[in-house]
């Protein structure tokens, strides 16, 4: 069991790095865009990376909750349930609260004639920019916990 073990925290970790890491700078790939062409191509690229943070995601949450039944111990830490419950909330945010404030953003993107980037975008990706910035504490507070093991 411990090398299986091993392994997973091994993919855990890379997975955090692969899966998490592109995450944190979504919001920057399309900030220094100036018109609509490169917006549109900022956001193509950041679609693609976003492909990656869930793949890792996803894997992330996996690992951990096979490295919690091989070690079930692990569900009694206040940092290990904590990083899980946070992790839950962070991935609900997708859903919930960043796609319907991506939705305009895309519609805009789509219908929007003319190279100059309407101010209704910066409405828009304000919005949305502020919860992904949440969820980037979120992820920030998960990777602190899993560190250090506070409690």
């Amino acid at each position: 069991m411990t090398t299986l073990y091993s392994v997973l925290v091994f993919v855990h970790i890379v997975s955090a790095i692969l899966g998490m890491g592109p995450g944190f700078i979504l919001t920057f790939i399309v900030s220094k865009a100036n018109t609509m062409s490169e917006l549109r191509h900022a956001f193509y690229i950041r679609h693609r990376v976003h492909i990656l943070v869930m793949i890792g995601g996803t894997s992330l949450l996996l690992t951990g909750l096979c490295m919690g039944m091989i070690r079930p111990y692990l569900f009694t830490g206040g940092w290990y349930i904590t990083s899980l419950a946070l992790f839950i909330i962070a991935l609900s945010l997708g859903p919930l609260v960043l796609s319907p404030r991506s939705r305009p953003i895309k519609r805009l993107l789509a219908e929007h004639k003319g190279e100059e980037i309407p101010e209704e975008y910066y409405t828009l990706s304000k919005k949305l920019f502020f919860f992904e910035h949440i969820e980037n504490i979120i992820f920030m507070t998960i990777i602190v916990l899993m560190i250090t093991k506070p409690f």
